[in-house]
């Protein structure tokens, strides 16, 4: 709705529309985002109750983070709009969770002040990242290669299609070595049992 007003055009490799902050139609677009925000912080916490509940246990630690978002910071001396698209805060001390395939660990890190840190605006990967794009996965990983992945793996998944598959993805300590002056990690967890929606699930919201 809002790249329509900006009159922006959809798309990968189109202009970027740009609207100013102190417009109305930016003023709407920020309220808009930042409620976005609130709403998938929210839905985060629900699954989390609902899995706690599930499985009888107690809450002993929770990690929150956004990606794909915009943040109003300081940088250099300058007050300036970070966007961090398919990626995550990472300033020092601040925790994060980064996930892999689903058939992958997962980590929970921390930021580190380095130089590179600062290079980066403090920011950090949300996840391992694609290597084939979903229709490029389902015509490339049979559905037999990729349970057999997960078998190897030990991992149950309920739900779920080839478009997920974890040969789709690079693997994530690939991908955190690159980033090994800029993070911490904490903790490594590790999948047994995955849940996604199956393929007969429709999504009147999917992107």
């Amino acid at each position: 709705r809002y790249l329509k007003h900006a009159g922006g055009t959809d798309g990968m490799n189109v202009p970027p529309a740009v609207v100013s902050t102190l417009s109305e139609l930016g003023d709407r677009y920020l309220a808009a985002m930042e409620l976005a925000g609130q709403y998938a912080y929210a839905g985060r916490e629900w699954v989390v109750e609902r899995v706690r509940q599930i499985v009888g246990g107690n809450v002993t630690d929770s990690v929150h983070n956004h990606h794909n978002y915009a943040w109003a910071e300081n940088h250099h001396g300058r007050s300036v709009w970070v966007v961090r698209k398919g990626a995550t805060p990472a300033f020092p001390g601040q925790r994060g969770f980064v996930g892999g395939s689903m058939g992958d660990d997962c980590v929970i890190l921390r930021g580190v002040e380095s130089e590179r840190s600062e290079q980066l605006l403090y920011s950090t990967v949300h996840g391992a990242g694609r290597l084939f794009g979903r229709k490029d996965a389902i015509r490339r990983f049979p559905r037999v290669e990729m349970d057999a992945w997960l078998r190897r793996r030990g991992v149950m998944l309920l739900g779920g299609g080839v478009d997920e598959s974890p040969m789709a993805y690079r693997r994530l300590d690939d991908v955190l070595v690159e980033h090994a002056d800029t993070i911490a990690i904490e903790h490594r967890l590790t999948p047994f049992v995955v849940v996604m929606a199956g393929e007969g699930e429709v999504d009147p919201f999917k992107d």
